[in-house]
């Protein structure tokens, strides 16, 4: 199979279709958790909701595709290569492929992750 026949095939999963959503209303906060809520998952793409508690983090490491945080709500500190960005609701950032990050619950927040492989 190649890739684009799994583009064309993958599938949107744990959300509602044919209706608006909030996407940041489709993961919920856990008291001292990191919440996640896989959407697609495949060898082209993942796209993944976040929910972080104040001060939870994912510590360093690196992907194997370029990957795209978008800010839902709150604020999140994203570390790539050593180098401290904070972002806002509505602020995005792309962390490099095979280049180490972190990401931290500067306070509560989250996010969506769409990693391209």
């Amino acid at each position: 199979m190649k890739v684009s026949d799994t583009i064309m095939n993958g599938k949107l999963k744990n959300i509602e279709k044919g209706v608006v959503v909030k996407l940041k209303e489709e993961v919920e906060y856990q008291k001292g958790q990191i919440v996640s809520k896989t959407l697609v998952q495949n060898e082209a793409v993942s796209l993944t909701l976040f929910a972080f508690e104040k001060g939870e983090e994912i510590s360093t490491h690196a992907a194997g595709g370029d990957a795209l945080v978008t800010v839902l709500e709150g604020t999140g500190k994203i570390t790539i290569d050593g180098k401290e960005f904070v972002l806002n609701e509505g602020e995005s950032i792309v962390m490099p492929k095979d280049v180490p990050h972190a990401v931290y619950g500067q306070e509560r927040f989250k996010m969506l992750l769409n990693v391209v492989f």
